[in-house]
């Protein structure tokens, strides 16, 4: 059996994306935006979300017009041939060993707020969410979207709701909107708040699971693009409203709002943020590592699945990655910062390729857009600098790889003769 089930709905796909670019992000990048820009951090978030529909809404019709489970690397493929599309795909592969895990760290500062944990208790905890995180993902991606949109419904209903006391109760909290603020802080702030919006791609490997990619496809991955904008502003607001010196400036503004408990609530929001998003991430590399396998490129053994249609040995496989990395990662003391730099080399490459793919796939109306987004991306890769050393390390070793295996290809009928 070499099929997937066909189970995303539209609004589960909404959930599932919109979750992904939360992450625990929601709850820090609109403070540190306002920190950088004041009342420019509206504008920055505005601008940004504009600036990520075009990107977008390629992926969303490449995914449409070409379902696949292969995401990016299947587009380029289509593309450009089937040696540049397995480059791109085992290129992202390369940042499972540093972006889960710096996912699992940022998910962890939540876990620590509420819980002490030491060195070796907070691995052991590491290690056995991301254990769950496997046993949930081998019985299909179906649940995962329920309870992925059900967590963006609340998250969006806690930042409305307190947005909506504070302005009923906080005389002149309109004011700071309109302070004053300038064009470089407004970009620089939003440099920083584009990393919210980096896993968009992530989504195009499971348009083959959604039960009409041709009708849902696009609309779910707008809606969450622009939902996710939506909280962001959301959260933004709230910080120009109360500002403050707090390391997490959403307890405070929920505890003016509610009383008390915002420890908890947004500690728990914000774990439960950060498992869905490495939840997602697991769900679309195992769906990658299963196609590649198809493909030749990755061993054969990775491409049988379960009987819930879940590439089981490609999951478990990545799982067992993810740990190893996890240890090495406490071993040296690495901390997220230093991580996410390396996947953001990785995903410029993985983002040029795909816009180019798209210039090339679709219809000319959507030739600007793609366009625009190459540009984008252009610019995104030019402010990584250095960081763009591990995306160019992954493009030699893969490239290394594929030649390994076309001349062991080509050795074999030598030998049998």
């Amino acid at each position: 059996m070499t099929t997937l089930n066909p189970s995303i709905t539209r609004w589960q796909g909404v959930g599932l994306l919109a979750t992904a670019l939360l992450g625990t992000s929601v709850f820090i990048l609109p403070q540190l935006t306002v920190s950088m820009a004041g009342a420019g951090a509206l504008w920055a978030w505005g601008l940004l979300i504009l600036a990520m529909l075009p990107i977008t809404l390629v992926f969303a019709q490449l995914g449409r017009r070409f379902p696949n489970a292969g995401g990016p690397a299947y587009f380029v493929a289509k593309a450009f041939g089937e040696r540049a599309g397995a480059s791109v795909g085992l290129v992202f592969l390369f940042a499972a060993p540093v972006g889960l895990p710096a996912a699992m760290m940022m998910t962890f500062e939540f876990v620590h707020s509420l819980v002490p944990l030491g060195t070796l208790g907070t691995l052991l905890a590491q290690l056995g969410v991301l254990a769950a995180m496997v046993l949930l993902n081998l019985k299909g991606v179906q649940l995962s979207g329920r309870l992925q949109f059900g967590l963006t419904l609340v998250i969006l209903a806690v930042m409305v709701g307190i947005a909506v006391v504070l302005f009923g109760t906080t005389e002149g909290s309109f004011k700071p909107l309109a302070g004053p603020w300038s064009w470089d802080p407004m970009l620089a702030a939003a440099g920083v708040a584009i990393w919210s919006y980096l896993g968009v791609e992530a989504m195009s490997h499971l348009s083959a699971e959604f039960k009409s990619p041709e009708r849902d496809f696009v609309p779910a991955m707008l809606w969450a693009t622009l939902l996710v904008g939506v909280i962001y502003l959301c959260g933004t607001v709230l910080i120009l409203m109360m500002p403050g010196e707090s390391r997490l400036m959403m307890v405070d503004l929920f505890n003016a709002a509610v009383g008390g408990g915002g420890a908890w609530v947004i500690g728990l929001l914000g774990i439960l943020a950060g498992i869905a998003t490495m939840n997602t991430y697991l769900n679309a590399m195992s769906r990658l590592i299963w196609s590649l396998s198809q493909q030749g490129y990755l061993p054969a053994s990775l491409e049988s699945l379960n009987r819930y249609r879940v590439p089981q040995r490609a999951l478990l496989s990545l799982a067992t990655l993810l740990a190893l990395s996890l240890m090495v990662a406490h071993w040296a003391a690495l901390d997220f910062d230093r991580l996410l730099p390396w996947v953001n080399g990785l995903f410029v490459v993985v983002y040029l390729l795909s816009m180019a793919a798209g210039y090339r796939l679709l219809s000319r109306r959507y030739r600007a857009l793609a366009m625009t987004g190459a540009a984008l991306t252009a610019l995104l890769g030019f402010a990584l600098g250095p960081a763009l050393l591990y995306g160019i390390g992954a493009i030699v070793l893969v490239l290394g790889w594929i030649a390994w295996l076309q001349r062991r290809a080509l050795s074999r009928p030598r030998q049998r003769t």
